[in-house]
């Protein structure tokens, strides 16, 4: 198996990972494994910007749209999922692309993940309980008291990694970080993670034209066919939050999709800054000629053989 490879595509939203992740299918004759959490529900499609039917007629996909929102599904069901997945397909191919901007997710499948206690449900609807209560700050001081280093380390403005990381300290009576970080099982393939950059500006004009471009798609009214659902945890995502405010009557249509637009560009940042933390990551301009991208990928997949 260790002649098998795995070429990663990595990179902030809307910088392009689909477009070269098909060329790259292409070259090498390889189906595309989906990492992107956000693009495993079938009914949030254009939110997401799942590639287009079209798109997918290139090459086999695999996790895109194939569960709904209302199957609970996590990062610790993906990696076994996914590795699962890539031991199937490595049997009729050399070369597999894996492509999405879900950095935990990413690494699960190429590190493994850190893995942690069973904590009784019961702290987790007490944790909910008291973010209506009393709201996300007070969770988070009470984090930043109990587990500073996690505290400093996620984003924090997100309830359900501050939820996570308080019910792991509190049903286990360690730091959340304290279980991070050991030693994991080496993988049966090797890996090639391709990274795709731009100036902030770029990715900043690229994400506003998609986010335009979603709502001249029919956002509004994806997101009207599961605002009776809002609550569910798929849908605590960037995109529709924005919208059921609207909907809710919080927000005016025009400030709904400048959230949007604000919130995905502090998404990208947050991207950017998780993978540049490795330094195995080759880098590319997202304008590079995809013909250079072929020849280094080729030059590594030779030195990986022998």
């Amino acid at each position: 198996m260790k002649s098998k490879q795995l070429i990663t595509i990595v990179g902030p939203t809307a910088i392009g990972k689909t477009s070269l992740s098909l060329k790259l299918a292409e070259r090498f004759n390889a189906p595309i494994l989906s990492c992107d959490s956000r693009q495993f529900y079938k009914e949030t499609r254009i939110g997401t910007a799942v590639p287009s039917e079209e798109e997918q007629s290139h090459a086999p996909h695999y996790f895109i749209q194939d569960r709904s929102i209302f199957d609970d599904y996590n990062v610790g069901q993906f990696e076994r999922d996914a590795l699962k997945k890539l031991d199937e397909l490595f049997k009729t191919h050399d070369v597999i692309i894996m492509v999405g901007g879900s950095g935990l997710y990413v690494d699960a499948v190429l590190k493994g993940l850190d893995y942690f206690p069973e904590i009784s449900p019961k702290i987790r609807e007490q944790l909910n309980k008291d973010i209506e209560s009393n709201g996300l700050f007070s969770l988070q001081e009470k984090l930043k008291n109990l587990d500073p280093e996690t505290y400093n380390s996620i984003a924090v403005e997100n309830p359900h990694r501050v939820i996570r990381a308080l019910e792991v300290c509190i049903g286990s009576g360690k730091t959340y970080s304290s279980f991070k970080n050991k030693p994991k099982e080496a993988r049966n393939f090797n890996s090639i993670k391709i990274g795709i950059k731009a100036d902030r500006e770029i990715i900043y004009n690229r994400i506003n034209q998609r986010v335009d471009n979603m709502i001249k798609e029919g956002l509004l009214e994806e997101a009207k066919a599961v605002y009776p659902h809002k609550k569910v945890n798929a849908l605590q995502t960037v995109g529709y939050r924005e919208i059921f405010s609207y909907f809710d009557g919080d927000y005016t249509l025009e400030f709904a999709v400048s959230e949007i637009k604000k919130n995905t560009r502090r998404f990208a940042k947050r991207q950017i800054t998780w993978f540049k933390k490795d330094p195995k990551t080759i880098w590319f301009d997202y304008l590079v000629n995809p013909k250079i991208i072929f020849e280094t990928v080729q030059e590594i997949l030779k030195i990986n053989k022998y």
